[in-house]
């Protein structure tokens, strides 16, 4: 049966500062399972098994330019994960855009929680199932 929603194999994001990049991301990932996976001195691979989203360490060819139409959105398997992850994410110093909640314009049963990272970049969770 051929999968739903299409995959991508993995995106990367530059940041100014990796090391509080990477407090933030280990928090706010956490509810959703991922973790590091690999890791390298200017680079942070999260996934489950795979490295499916990289931090890396920003420098003058690949500096960080967030707020420019990035948006970020992790898959959750269940609306508790999506509200976990908004709450991480607003414990851990990222500012709200838009609480976790119903978003019918997208589809009835899209549940989503967004928020800007402390480097500006727009991040969200989604859960696409019903409420169990």
């Amino acid at each position: 049966m051929p999968r739903p929603y299409a995959t991508l194999d993995h995106l990367s994001i530059p940041v100014a500062d990796l090391d509080a990049a990477r407090r933030f991301y280990d928090a706010t990932l956490a509810p959703l399972g991922l973790k590091i996976v690999k890791e390298f001195p200017d680079a942070l691979g999260y996934g489950v098994t795979h490295p499916v989203f990289w931090l890396h360490r920003a420098n003058e060819a690949r500096r960080a330019r967030p707020g420019l139409g990035l948006h970020l959105c992790f898959g959750a398997e269940s609306r508790e994960q999506v509200r976990r992850f908004h709450a991480a994410a607003l414990a851990h110093g990222a500012r709200d855009n838009g609480a976790p909640g119903l978003r019918p314009h997208y589809h009835a049963d899209y549940y989503g929680a967004f928020a800007f990272d402390p480097e500006g970049y727009k991040i969200e969770a989604a859960c696409h199932a019903k409420e169990a």
